[in-house]
């Protein structure tokens, strides 16, 4: 890649975006403003994000490393991410995500992340195995997974390590513990997936 193949205004834009989410969704923790639900200046900046890239993907596809650089893709994949309460940008952003990674022009790991969280919220079981959750015991567990016996090898494919590597940095990363009432958690994240148009 050399510097007169990268779209130096569309990379800026991208990392301008996600750095600006990721600064508010730190201050909100920072004020004890983030808890349970979609805090509304949050979504409100996630919102405009999401329109913007949905307007990226309809012009130009994915951002593709060799156009925005490796921090540009990666700050799509964020804005993306953050794109939850936009069911039909999501499913189109994984449909050209995927196929960016399988040319090497976006990670395959983050394609394989973005598949799992887009199953959970569908309410279906994931492939990978990356979408972790509270169980009972007040310990992480992964959300249901296809084929479990087959998702280690799944995992290998596409660079990511063994599930029982990644439950072992759960439990050291757990803090704070499970929510104080798991069903009404559960219960608040079925009505959102409703009423945003994932279920």
């Amino acid at each position: 890649m050399t510097a007169a193949t990268l779209d130096h205004a569309l990379r800026g834009e991208l990392v301008v975006r996600a750095r600006r989410a990721r600064d508010l969704h730190d201050r909100l923790i920072r004020d004890g403003k983030l808890g349970p639900g979609y805090h509304p200046e949050q979504e409100a900046l996630d919102v405009d994000n999401a329109d913007w890239l949905s307007g990226v993907l309809a012009r130009s596809g994915w951002p593709k490393r060799s156009v925005v650089g490796d921090d540009g893709a990666a700050a799509a994949v964020q804005l993306l991410q953050r794109a939850m309460s936009r069911p039909a940008i999501q499913r189109q952003g994984l449909e050209l995500l995927m196929q960016a990674a399988e040319k090497g022009e976006a990670s395959m790991i983050d394609a394989a992340h973005f598949a799992d969280r887009i199953a959970v919220y569908e309410g279906k079981p994931q492939l990978f195995g990356t979408q972790l959750d509270w169980a009972a015991d007040g310990g992480l567990t992964p959300a249901p997974i296809a084929e479990p016996d087959k998702v280690d090898q799944r995992r290998a494919l596409v660079g990511l390590p063994p599930l029982a590597d990644l439950l072992a940095q759960a439990k050291e990363a757990a803090i704070g513990g499970p929510p104080p009432d798991l069903a009404e958690r559960r219960a608040a994240f079925e009505a959102w997936a409703k009423s945003v148009g994932w279920r």
